[in-house]
């Protein structure tokens, strides 16, 4: 049912500030701007996903959601939306797995610098069903451009995005049994808890469980994201360059990756750096 993770939404209150902050990140220019639906957005494409900056526009009912989500939560990420190639199958099943989909709408986008025009097909999950995460299901048939790189030492890819339970045999069961992710690892530890990984294309959704931080029946949070680099000591020096506030480079947890994290400039995502093993997704 899902071939990948086409984007995730990172909401922001300043669209021009938010931009330039993840430009600066990624060291790639943004691939599609465009404004319509209450929004102002602007999209990084990198090699796996593409990450949609929204900033409110205008005083409409979409717009005014919008806003409503930025005063109770703050900047940050937003939603997931995963990519199928047959979207009429994937709203039955959703139907079937009890998920309660909206209806199938076709979308259509116009970007503000080339003219250019993608459209594509979506449905959105009930989010009560989805365990407080938002989820959409797109399908289209064009890709988007690749942002493209301004210097050495950019961003490469997605690693991984990070989701916090506080049930993890139900955030198995949907990641797994109901949207069909394949589980790659499945492990416990005394000091950080449970980490699941569910494989999405080229990269990884992360589901985490720390015992005891919240009750069972608590929502589950898009908590983070870890971006992909070539060479973490190169990326450091850039980034400090351009006044971005990291930390150092240390060991990750899975042997051979070197990893950093990244302090600003986010629009309040907590982001992680990684230099994957031998030049291999991590």
């Amino acid at each position: 049912m899902i071939t990948g993770l086409d984007h995730v939404v990172v909401l922001t209150s300043d669209i021009a500030a938010a931009s330039a902050a993840y430009e600066a990140l990624f060291a790639r220019t943004p691939s599609w701007r465009y404004s319509g639906g209450g929004a102002d957005r602007t999209l990084f494409t990198l090699d796996n996903t593409t990450l949609e900056l929204v900033a409110p526009h205008g005083d409409d009912d979409a717009a005014q959601r919008i806003r409503s989500a930025l005063v109770t939560q703050g900047e940050g990420l937003a939603s997931l939306c995963f990519r199928t190639s047959d979207i009429a199958r994937t709203h039955r099943r959703l139907d079937r797995l009890t998920l309660k989909p909206e209806p199938v709408t076709e979308v259509e986008s116009r970007d503000d610098t080339s003219g250019a025009v993608l459209s594509w097909k979506r449905t959105r999950a009930a989010t009560d069903a989805t365990r407080g995460v938002r989820m959409f299901f797109l399908e289209r048939e064009q890709e988007r451009p690749l942002s493209v790189r301004t210097t050495t030492a950019s961003i490469t890819a997605m690693d991984h995005v990070v989701v916090s339970t506080a049930d993890p045999e139900r955030a198995a069961a949907l990641y797994g049994a109901r949207l069909g992710l394949d589980m790659a690892l499945d492990r416990s530890h005394p000091e950080w808890g449970r980490l699941m990984f569910f494989r999405c294309g080229d990269l990884v959704v992360e589901v985490t469980h720390r015992p005891g931080k919240s009750e069972t029946d608590a929502p589950d949070r898009l908590r983070g994201i870890c971006w992909r680099v070539a060479d973490i000591d190169a990326t450091r020096a850039r980034l400090i360059a351009a006044g971005v506030d990291v930390s150092e480079v240390r060991t990750g947890r899975k042997p051979g990756t070197r990893v950093m994290t990244v302090r600003n400039g986010t629009c309040g995502v907590p982001t992680l750096l990684v230099q994957p093993s031998q030049g291999k997704p991590d």
